[in-house]
């Protein structure tokens, strides 16, 4: 199904509309500027991609909620007025299967019930002694030869990476390859040749191993995938490579900022080593406190609607700006403070709807198992730098660090 496009609004807008991707601000915490005080003046505002079309941008919870929940509003890329956030991501589009997250349902939903029963929490709770290994084998391999040494290289990135090699049944000596081409297709600044390049080395990865494992089964997610016979081996590849870069990407930013956001708050730190059991509600608050996808998340009205009282019409592009969500006043109290005895379980950081992040067991399990063992073994942990010399990757899709040097 298509839509008309809708009626162009003024391609010189006033200036209460905001430019996305916004710059960042000073606190790498917090959403950028831009968005804060687009929700300052409404929950739902105006704005202006980068190649001047226009869209609405939703910052309050209630709205973003409403709308993700909605299935009026589609994720589905390949409709017009789609809004895309860089142009190497709309140029994509057209020449590619996409996955799951990138459509809607019915062929949604039947993809992705073929993943299902691989993050249910049943599951998953049966990987967390290999979890608990992987954890500890990285952290006795960064402390080995004493510090400084920097956690994302040596901790925050292999240890997701293992785990998601791990379900996924792909040989971990090829991380080099996928993480290098992970990051070129979350990159925002990324031209069209360099996403294209990208996700045609992946993709092609990933069916020559679809093939290999419908040639010679295993017990990985990938073998059980591919032996359903329910889809194409590039439809295989494509699920693949969605689970593989949003598998080790998020987790492993989620943990570097998780760890800085703790160490720029000792008291929250010292609180969750005396009393461990707090972690899990920890984890909660930390991916409310973060919200690592800084520049929202993509929707296309399929019809017209009311929200709030504003008119959203059939082809206007809608951002949900998660971030800003997390931290409204409105369903968090204090929102721009971290505390991790708050009760944060209704945090959108995973999304919600249909399309809610289907690994979210997983990534709790692995954050709440790697930063407890960061805490209980290195009490003393800190930064090797000062904090305002750390740098950040605030081009990416997923906020994160470039590098964290710390010592203990």
């Amino acid at each position: 199904m298509s839509i008309d496009a809708p009626t162009a609004r003024p391609s010189h807008p006033g200036p209460s509309v905001t430019d996305l991707p916004a710059a960042p601000g000073g606190c790498p915490f917090d959403p950028p500027p831009a968005y804060r005080e687009a929700h300052r003046s409404a929950p739902i505002g105006e704005a202006r991609l980068w190649d001047g079309t226009a869209c609405r941008l939703l910052t309050g919870y209630r709205q973003v909620r409403a709308v993700l929940s909605d299935q009026r509003f589609s994720a589905d890329a390949r409709h017009p007025g789609f809004p895309f956030l860089s142009p190497g991501r709309r140029e994509l589009v057209a020449r590619t299967t996409p996955s799951f997250i990138r459509l809607d349902d019915p062929e949604h939903a039947r993809q992705r019930r073929m993943l299902t029963g691989d993050f249910i929490i049943k599951r998953v709770d049966a990987l967390r002694p290999q979890i608990q290994r992987i954890v500890d084998e990285a952290l006795d391999r960064m402390t080995a030869g004493g510090g400084p040494a920097d956690l994302v290289a040596e901790f925050a990135l292999p240890v997701p990476s293992l785990v998601i090699c791990l379900l996924l049944g792909v040989p971990y000596t090829d991380h080099d390859f996928f993480q290098q081409h992970s990051r070129t297709l979350l990159d925002l600044t990324a031209d069209f040749e360099e996403v294209a390049a990208a996700q045609q080395e992946l993709t092609g990865y990933l069916v020559e191993l679809a093939e290999t494992k419908r040639r010679s089964p295993d017990d990985s997610l990938l073998s059980r995938l591919v032996a359903r016979g329910e889809v194409t081996l590039a439809e295989a590849a494509a699920m693949g490579l969605l689970l593989l870069v949003a598998g080790h990407e998020t987790t492993a930013n989620m943990t570097a900022l998780g760890t800085v956001a703790l160490l720029r708050n000792p008291a929250q730190a010292e609180r969750l080593r005396a009393e461990p059991e707090l972690m899990n509600g920890a984890v909660e608050e930390l991916l409310r406190y973060l919200s690592i996808v800084h520049h929202g998340v993509p929707r296309v009205a399929l019809a017209d609607v009311e929200l709030d009282g504003t008119l959203i019409r059939a082809g206007e592009g809608v951002i949900c700006m998660v971030s800003t969500a997390n931290r409204d006043e409105e369903m968090f109290t204090d929102g721009d403070e971290l505390d991790v005895t708050r009760d944060a379980r209704r945090h959108l950081a995973f999304g919600f709807g249909v399309h809610q992040c289907l690994g979210q067991p997983l990534a709790r399990f692995e954050l709440r198992i790697a930063l407890g063992t960061l805490l209980r073994r290195l009490p003393s942990l800190q930064l090797a730098v000062p904090f305002e010399e750390l740098e950040y990757r605030t081009s990416s899709v997923v906020h994160g660090l470039r590098e964290l040097p710390v010592t203990w």
